[in-house]
């Protein structure tokens, strides 16, 4: 069964950019999924994945570095009410969206946009936050094609901010015993751990998402500490689909549809 795409895409491409078999492409008002080619492996519904996994308490606030058009900070808050989410964002036209997507669901003081360049240690108060969460960009800048628009190399490739600045950013950001959640692809994990360590940001909790049991993991959720010590749990597998290729509770549970 495909994934599909419903009215609120705002033609960000960024689902188009990490499809591994190219089967996300512009339509007429919205990015439309060829179910033929379709493998069904869930890459493209990272950031939902992203916004069940980190521990939430009551009056967090937490910092969305990427923040994109606000759709992670909205997923955090549907799960705690109480948090204050700052999405940190370069570029204008996605700092509008977010901004409409707070106003539009009576968010403005619990989901604010911050526009501005992470890489800028002025931009946020240095330790203020308890989370920081980003969905970053997956490639490096020399991988693959080059997006034809800005604002799509910003969101496909380190191109505006490195896998390095951004652990840099999460690092600045956080108070002490904070933590930071991401995910990526899995042949960057190793990439991952060292960047996070060089900043005092120790790995604490792992978890890799497979399409099935029997496939090799897609993508992987990370938390890791801000001067934490050594010590990774590794969480079981986050599986999209069953043994009746039907959704599992995770996935439910990531979409909302545990509540219908």
């Amino acid at each position: 069964m495909a994934y599909q795409i419903g009215s609120a895409c705002v033609s960000c491409g960024a689902c188009a950019d990490v499809c591994p078999v190219g089967a996300i492409s512009q339509g007429d008002d919205r990015y439309v999924i060829d179910a033929n080619a379709c493998l069904d492996c869930g890459t493209c519904s990272d950031t939902f994945l992203l916004g069940a996994f980190p521990r939430l308490r009551r009056g967090m606030t937490v910092c969305d570095l990427g923040a994109g058009t606000g759709l992670l900070g909205l997923l955090l808050l549907a799960r705690e009410p109480e948090l204050t989410v700052t999405g940190v964002e370069l570029q204008p036209a996605a700092c509008g969206l977010f901004r409409r997507t707070a106003a539009e669901n009576g968010l403005e003081d619990r989901l604010r946009c911050l526009e501005g360049d992470l890489r800028d240690p002025g931009l946020l108060p240095p330790g203020r936050f308890r989370l920081a969460v980003s969905n970053p960009p997956y490639f490096p800048p020399e991988a693959g094609a080059v997006a034809p628009d800005a604002a799509r190399r910003t969101a496909r490739a380190e191109t505006d901010c490195t896998l390095s600045q951004l652990c840099a950013a999460a690092s600045r950001a956080l108070t002490w015993g904070g933590s930071f959640c991401l995910v990526h692809r899995p042949d960057r994990l190793a990439d991952v751990m060292e960047e996070l360590r060089r900043v005092r940001l120790e790995p604490k909790r792992l978890r890799f998402v497979h399409h099935t049991a029997a496939a090799s993991p897609s993508l992987f959720l990370l938390e890791a500490r801000l001067g934490g010590r050594p010590g990774l749990t590794a969480e079981p597998p986050l599986l999209l689909r069953g043994p009746d290729g039907g959704e599992t509770e995770d996935v439910r549970r990531a979409y909302f549809r545990d509540k219908e």
